[in-house]
């Protein structure tokens, strides 16, 4: 709907929510526990709301990496690795304003690299490889799975960690596609799938969600 989140209503809920006979503990005091989640003591280090994955937490995020790219190249998506500094132009055409204050991007000095940002998620990249870019209609619609590094300047405060939430740096697999416009329904068609494809992987992993 339109508006803000006060209008947004829960379309549909997979899997029950698990109960337990105990009060659990959130990822953040699990991970450090067994000593696969570092995230304090790094102001000196790198900052606040950066973390370090260690052991099998390493190897976790690796895992599931692995696990959404096997999901995806048989369903036809074309792999690709993307530049993670990006032209603010680039930027622009998704809809970011890279010189807005404050910034939602890196900027890297100006005084060195002319108009160069870290991008937020692969979809900036995958967006520039398409740009000035000619497709042809029968090569359509184009399902491209990108595995990036992504930098966010989120918050910037000293306030206590929410655990792997709202980080600067981060690890994801997107999926991004490109349709054709001949009916005006190929996008909501190609959005229909990848949700589908979400639900799969999530459901896959046997997790609870809305």
């Amino acid at each position: 709907p339109v508006g803000d989140e006060s209008q947004a209503r829960v379309l549909e809920v997979v899997g029950e929510k698990p109960v337990f006979d105990f009060k659990p503990k959130g990822h953040l005091e699990l991970g450090e526990g067994l000593d696969i989640i570092r995230q304090r003591r790094l102001s000196h280090i790198s900052g606040h709301r950066s973390y370090y994955l260690c052991g099998a937490g390493a190897l976790l995020q690796h895992a599931l990496v692995r696990f959404a790219m096997d999901k995806l190249l048989p369903k036809g998506f074309l792999p690709m690795t993307v530049p993670d500094l990006l032209r603010g132009a680039v930027f622009e055409g998704c809809g970011m304003q890279p010189n807005a204050t404050p910034s939602p991007v890196y900027n890297i000095d100006p005084s060195r690299f002319e108009d160069l940002c870290l991008a937020g998620t692969s979809e900036v990249g995958i967006a520039g490889y398409f740009m000035d870019h000619a497709v042809r209609l029968e090569d359509l619609p184009i399902r491209v799975v990108c595995s990036s590094t992504c930098y966010r300047t989120e918050t910037d405060t000293g306030r206590e960690p929410w655990g792997l939430y709202r980080v600067h740096q981060f690890t994801k697999v997107e999926m991004f596609g490109v349709t054709a416009a001949e009916s005006g329904d190929e996008s909501e068609a190609l959005l229909a799938e990848f949700l589908a494809l979400q639900k799969e992987i999530f459901s896959e992993l046997g997790l609870h969600y809305r």
